[in-house]
Parts: C-alpha cells; sequence; structure tokens
C-alpha cells in the first residue's frame, strides 16, 4: 500500500494542520524526556516533556498542536520521546534538522515529521502550520510562508499512515490484525522502542 491510496483516516496521519510551539537548536533527548521520568508509566512521563527547557509546558500544549525545533533536534539516547508527544497529542514535529535515530523513533512511533530550513525563522508560537508529508509541502497560515522539501520515501510514509511500525506489520498479517489500533497507542509504541537509557 502507497501513501496515495491509503484509507483517508490513514492519509490524515500524513496531512496536519495545527498551533505551533516553536523551540530553539540541540534539544537533546533528556531535555524532552528526563532521566527520572523514565521510571514513571507513558502518561506521567509525558508530563515532564520539556520540564527543564518549558516547564508548565506540558498543561498548555493540546491536542493537533506541532512542535518546530531547529537543528540537531533529539541527539542522544534513544529514548522513545516520539511516544510521549503522541500521549500529549502533538499532531506534528517540524525541524531544521533531526538526529536521524530520533527521526526513525518517530515514523516508528507513527508520528509525522518534517525537515524545513530555517524553520525556527518562519514559525512563531502560535501560528498555525500545515504540513502534507505525501506531497512534501509546508505552510505558516498566519503569514502566508510556504514551501517544499523532498517528499519521504514511500516506505516511511507507509509506515506513518498506518500509525507506526508495528500497526502495520498488523495491518499486513505478521501480526494480529485486531490488534492494530492497540499497537498503534503510544504506551505500546514506548515499550516498542525499549528504555533508551
Amino acid at each position: 500500500m502507497t501513501a496515495s491510496n491509503s484509507a483517508p483516516s490513514q492519509t490524515r496521519r500524513l496531512r496536519v494542520t495545527g498551533r505551533v510551539w516553536v523551540f530553539g537548536h540541540g534539544l537533546t533527548t533528556d531535555d524532552m524526556y528526563p532521566p527520572d521520568a523514565m521510571k514513571l508509566d507513558v502518561p506521567e512521563a509525558a508530563k515532564q516533556v520539556f520540564h527543564a527547557v518549558r516547564p508548565g509546558w506540558t498543561s498548555e500544549v493540546r491536542p493537533g498542536d506541532v512542535v518546530v525545533a531547529g537543528r540537531n533536534f533529539g541527539l542522544g539516547s534513544s529514548r522513545p520521546v516520539a511516544a510521549l508527544f503522541r500521549q500529549l497529542g502533538v499532531a506534528a514535529l517540524i525541524a531544521e534538522e533531526f538526529n536521524s535515530l530520533f527521526f526513525r523513533n518517530a515514523v516508528n512511533a507513527g508520528l509525522p515529521a518534517m525537515t524545513v530550513p530555517d524553520a525556527t525563522a518562519v514559525f512563531r508560537d502560535g501560528d498555525t502550520a500545515t504540513l502534507d508529508l505525501a506531497a512534501g509541502t509546508w505552510a505558516n497560515q498566519a503569514t502566508n510562508a510556504s514551501g517544499t522539501v523532498p517528499k519521504l520515501p514511500d516506505l516511511v510514509l507507509d509506515i506513518v499512515a498506518d500509525g507506526g511500525v508495528l500497526p502495520r506489520l498488523a495491518r499486513q498479517g505478521y501480526l494480529p490484525a485486531e490488534l492494530a489500533d492497540f499497537l498503534a497507542s503510544p504506551a505500546v509504541a514506548a515499550a516498542g522502542q525499549g528504555s533508551g537509557a
């Protein structure tokens, strides 16, 4: 199945419009998922995301919001941060540059992520971002800035559209199909990525 012929609910995962939260450069997985939070279950751990960088942010973020960051986003260990973002309802990530391991963890968890050059200059807190991974397009509805980026490979788009690698395996028959929705949950995505310590 390619992204272009995905079911409507799956295709919607590739098209996101949401309120923007802008963060800076060099944010590590420690900044997003502090070591002490690793002892907590996913809903409680998610409340610690960006605690040292922007205290109180998790009480302000709403389902459908988009996190925008600068260069070197997600440096560090393979902590399952994408699952925490999904637990908070974050709909997508935009960064000027992703750490490759962090980017792959986002894909595995079914969290749309797009690299946009100069993203921290293009977006401000409270703007509305629209991104379409299948088309490789992005826009800032507040300023009418827009652009294109290289389209991700179809396999990556398919994994994101299916809600992550485990739900995709279930939909393909490698895991019980009736578990597809369960396997898409943030808690399972976090467990599937391990502790990442």
